[in-house]
């Protein structure tokens, strides 16, 4: 097989496609590289359809391997082992711009893998990993309707960046990834600090320019060395049986689909279901899942019919209109931060938690080492769908709702010089139907406001969604799990009253216009103008205490040659104060010090010991010195721990003094000044001009002896 290579220029490095050289068993393989990052994607499906399938079986997987970077595993084993979570994160990005590009009743098992084999740092390996992938199943003999591309696109100073590198990301106050056909852009995801909608849609267009560029030399290297499509035999159902169907349930469907409630609509769709599979079925296996697959899409059709031709919306609602609201904060009496939010029938306990620097999350990455002080975590138990099913430990949705969470809430976060907590938030999914991971936006902030966290501004989201038939279109706000199921597109908006915080748009049709974004952006807007609004009447604002559960974190900086004395040889002295104070401690190699204690009280003695050790010697200071040596011509007295300095014998008192042990006795605390401190840093002391001058009378009374 020959080896066929394409390049392109995106963003001043080359981005080089080539396919032919490994993994020629795969259906579709690329080794793409961008820099010195290094990504091989391939593309297998199986011969046969899986027997029983209605569904498109595709699976996508992203990882990395330790050595791309230069690294040995952590842990016992020394080898990869579960997926982190930016693998999980990326995967999802890789599998949601492709899955709706693949043909209707495509059902063979398709395997996708794309694999980091070298990263030179840049944290571009995403992007090209979405890429690489498309590029092989365009490559392959597996039907798909692309190619797709995808790129990151930042902001700074005003300026759009495509695929910045991880040192300009920190200046940006963007953070997008975009993937797109030569047509339309199919996903979006990241984050930005609070920027106008129009901002948003002018940097979606601007990373789609870059993306057609490559799309367009992705389709040069599939002339080059493309495999024709095989041919995908899609499941034909008797005409007449569809007939049937249609006459026994299109009007049982149509009564159903108008009832508000979620339960009680599925529960009626599946009862007329199950009485049609039952007074049509015959000996044919077949048969009874023809049956399902028309009432399917009949369900389908007839609810994207109502909100076209009505404008109605299976809850009553109307297109943008949000459901009903309520907001409870403080509701648990133990936690550090607590909030219940509820939007129709989705409904999120947030809760939040204050911990120290030792309870920051360690991230072992290809990019490098660094700490997470804030993290959320989202849970789905299965109750909150009436399911009942195993706990498993979170899976992608899980994951990927949180981090979509931690990202709308993250630019309203105080510094760690603000606020030098490290925080947990957890949002527990206690009812859904529709927009779960917005409702933990809405909830966490709540949460975190209850707790004390002086966030910037409150944040929060909202979910859009799509129906698009030809020229008929209706944006929808707030929607149902029903709508997200059955219409074209989930658009999740987060933001504040000045801004957008974060987005993520996936698209089950073949994009959508530049046009259709703006007006989802803008409904979205006043939603969520709205729903800050019904926020603010429970919590307008963060409270002014810390909850009296919640660990009192102090913050002092000392000079970094003093960081030895807070120490102590072998740590003697860090650990005595811990123990006598209550107390945790954290030293940094800068000289900041952070304590954490359960009340004020511990920490300000933990503050004074600490700022006596580290404490400057002053000319002119009076201090309480105990005495440490005595010898013929003064006293050695120790003013601060560990500091020590000579009272001249001359210095003792105001009389003439014939020996120091008749004024001083070693371990005698006395009152000295601080006369003198020399070049060499030794420090001269003296009693009597720490002490009251003598009177008339004393004056005058020789000294005895």
């Amino acid at each position: 097989m020959m080896v066929h290579v394409i390049e392109i220029d995106v963003a001043g490095r080359t981005l080089r496609l080539e396919t032919g050289r490994v993994a020629k068993q795969a259906s579709g393989a690329v080794l793409a590289s961008y820099g010195d990052t290094v990504v091989l994607a391939t593309a297998v499906a199986s011969q046969t359809v899986k027997p029983g399938i209605d569904f498109l079986p595709l699976t996508v997987d992203y990882q990395e391997k330790a050595y791309a970077a230069g690294k040995i595993p952590g842990g016992y084993f020394k080898r990869e082992g579960r997926p982190s979570e930016k693998e999980v994160l990326t995967s999802r990005l890789i599998d949601r711009p492709m899955r709706p590009l693949f043909p209707e009743g495509y059902y063979y098992e398709t395997q996708v893998i794309a694999s980091v084999l070298s990263a030179d740092q840049t944290g571009s390996s995403d992007v090209v990993g979405i890429t690489a992938a498309s590029a092989a199943l365009t490559l392959s003999d597996i039907p798909f309707d692309g190619p797709v591309a995808g790129v990151k696109i930042g902001r700074v100073n005003g300026q759009f960046v495509i695929n910045p590198d991880l040192e300009t990301l920190e200046k940006s106050d963007l953070s997008l990834v975009v993937a797109g056909t030569a047509d339309a852009v199919m996903m979006v995801e990241g984050g930005a600090n609070e920027l106008p909608e129009s901002v948003m849609i002018e940097a979606i267009e601007a990373a789609h320019a870059a993306i057609k560029k490559i799309v367009a030399k992705i389709l040069e290297l599939k002339a080059l060395a493309g495999k024709p499509k095989r041919t995908v035999q899609t499941e034909q159902v008797d005409p007449a049986l569809a007939e049937e169907v249609r006459r026994l349930v299109a009007q049982p469907i149509r009564d159903a689909i108008l009832i508000p409630n979620k339960s009680a609509r599925q529960e009626k769709l599946d009862q007329v279901l199950d009485e049609t599979v039952e007074k049509l079925k015959t000996e044919d296996p077949d048969r009874s899942r023809h049956v399902k697959l028309v009432f399917h899409s009949l369900e389908y059709t007839e609810v994207r019919n109502m909100i076209l031709e009505r404008g109605t919306r299976a809850d009553g609602r109307g297109p943008a209109d949000i459901r009903p609201v309520t907001c409870e904060v403080g509701m648990l009496p133990r936690t550090h931060g607590s909030a219940l939010f509820t939007r129709g029938e989705t409904q999120s306990l947030a809760v939040v938690t204050l911990g120290t620097t030792e309870d920051e999350q360690r991230i072992d990455a290809l990019e490098g080492e660094y700490y997470r002080a804030f993290m959320l975590h989202y849970n789905f138990p299965p109750f909150s769908v009436g399911e009942a099913r195993p706990l498993r430990s979170p899976g992608r949705r899980e994951v990927g709702h949180g981090a979509l969470a931690e990202r709308a809430l993250k630019p309203v976060i105080p510094a760690k010089d603000q606020f030098p907590y490290t925080l947990r938030l957890v949002s527990d999914i206690l009812e859904s139907n529709g927009s779960s991971s917005m409702a933990t936006v809405c909830g966490g902030t709540l949460a975190l406001m209850d707790a004390g966290v002086p966030i910037k501004q409150p944040v929060a989201g909202i979910a859009m969604g799509l129906i698009k038939e030809g020229a008929r279109v209706m944006v929808l706000s707030d929607i149902l799990g029903l709508e997200d199921h059955l219409g074209d597109m989930d658009f999740k908006v987060t933001g504040t009253k000045d801004g957008v915080t974060a987005l993520q748009m996936d698209i089950k049709i073949a994009g959508i216009t530049p046009a259709l974004m703006r007006q989802a952006l803008d409904q979205a807007r006043t939603g969520r103008l709205y729903i800050l609004g019904r926020m603010a009447e429970a919590l307008a604002g963060p409270r002014s205490n810390l909850s009296p559960f919640a660990p009192r974190i102090f913050t002092l900086k000392i000079k970094q040659d003093k960081i030895r004395d807070v120490i102590g040889p072998g740590g003697k002295m860090i650990r005595s104060i811990i123990a006598d104070c209550g107390v945790k401690i954290n030293v940094e190699d800068t000289g900041d010090i952070c304590i954490a204690a359960v009340d004020e009280a511990s920490a300000k003695k933990a503050i004074e010991m600490i700022n006596r050790l580290t404490e400057e010697v002053e000319v002119g200071k009076i201090y309480l010195g105990t005495v440490r040596k005595i010898m013929d011509f003064g006293a050695f007295v120790e003013i601060l721990p560990g500091t020590d300095g000579l009272v001249h014998i001359s210095q003792l008192a105001h009389h003439r003094v014939r020996a120091v042990a008749d004024e001083v006795s070693e371990g005698d605390q006395i009152m000295v000044k601080v006369l003198e401190i020399d070049r060499q840093g030794k420090i001269r002391l003296s009693r009597k001009e720490a002490m009251a001058p003598p009177s008339t009378a004393e004056a005058k009374t020789p000294a005895t002896g």
